[in-house]
């Protein structure tokens, strides 16, 4: 089967591939067009008929037209190709939720085939949506291939107070006052922070922008490094995790996590806010990997976000223990026999209509 992305810039999308399904992105079509990895609704519908697919897996869709998704969604069901819908997002990363929550209504009118991460997600999918889909519940994995660490191990240290803070600079993620909390509450001086994040926007420079605010915080404290990559790769962002004892994930909100992921394949220290299906994504592995330091967010007056964050830092620098945290090569196994049986689980959903 031939599968396309939407978008496939990240490794929950390229890691889809079996004997029974590849994926088209970055690759050429007739015409010798190049399928865009971040392809759009608009791109799909300009490169008709729809023949030279077989499956449209839909994975972020706040930044579509409705209407242009409408017709995509149309054109799909005309021309015999199966969609396929993984609901990443419970709550809007952007736009209104009620824009959001029309999107899904959408997509469900047009009969798409559902994936949710978790159970809780499912119920709040029907919550959305008006009534209980019938969703296949595949897990997220991994995000750090096993077979990509092999040979890799953690740096050494002589000391275990080296933070990491991935990512864009959204809304649902508070990375500003969590590194100025940091910066103030972390009295070690061979502490480090290091902060691994995408290219700003002029957005991020707008009234209200948190960029330049972030920039000059970081100025004042030599233990914070920031490193900027248009779109960070797989490989640097295993190497950062792997020069790192601990990650921080300072949501404001959201559904999963691909982070705490990442924090269960590179056995680092969570220091996680309750949002979400979060926990459930812990139980799912919680007997093979450290529970994160949770603080709750979820609840309470948000002057006192900076209170519970800093108390999680605290006991989180209490659970790092003096030396190496090494990579934990049987839970790396296991990540290997999960996503025999995630794929598995994908070619039942993308073959159910074809």
């Amino acid at each position: 089967m031939r599968v396309v992305h939407l978008p496939a810039r990240t490794p929950y999308a390229w890691k889809l591939q079996s004997r029974d399904f590849h994926i088209l992105n970055e690759t050429e079509i007739w015409g010798g067009e190049t399928v865009p990895a971040a392809v759009g609704a608009q791109w799909l519908l300009e490169h008709r008929p729809l023949n030279w697919l077989d499956v449209l897996h839909l994975h972020h869709i706040d930044f579509e037209d409705v209407a242009t998704l409408e017709r995509l969604l149309d054109a799909c069901l005309e021309e015999g190709v199966n969609v396929v819908c993984t609901a990443h997002d419970t709550r809007p990363m952007v736009g209104s939720a009620d824009d959001f929550a029309a999107r899904l209504r959408t997509l469900h009118s047009a009969e798409v085939g559902w994936v949710c991460l978790t159970e809780g997600s499912v119920t709040k999918l029907a919550e959305l949506i008006g009534e209980r889909p019938e969703a296949a519940v595949i897990p997220h994995g991994y995000v750090a291939a096993p077979e990509s660490l092999v040979d890799l191990e953690r740096e050494p240290s002589s000391s275990a107070g080296r933070y990491l803070m991935l990512g864009a600079s959204r809304a649902s993620r508070d990375q500003l006052s969590t590194m100025v909390n940091w910066s103030l509450g972390t009295t070690d001086p061979r502490g480090t922070l290091q902060l691994l994040l995408r290219a700003f926007s002029p957005a991020d420079f707008a009234e209200g922008g948190r960029a330049p605010l972030l920039l000059e915080t970081a100025r004042r404290d030599p233990r914070i490094r920031l490193t900027m990559r248009p779109y960070p790769t797989d490989e640097e962002v295993a190497r950062a995790g792997l020069a790192s004892d601990a990650l921080l994930l300072p949501y404001l909100w959201g559904s999963h996590s691909g982070q705490l992921e990442l924090a269960f394949d590179l056995n680092l220290l969570a220091v996680c806010s309750l949002t979400g299906h979060l926990r459930e994504q812990y139980e799912r592995h919680k007997d093979m990997v450290e529970e994160p330091e949770w603080f709750d967010w979820s609840r309470g007056h948000p002057n006192l976000f900076g209170e519970k964050f800093l108390t999680a830092l605290e006991n989180a620098a209490a659970r790092l223990s003096p030396g190496t945290r090494l990579l934990d090569r049987d839970f790396l196994e296991y990540r290997a026999h999960e996503q025999k049986t995630i794929l598995d689980d994908y070619a039942l959903v993308y073959g159910s209509s074809l």
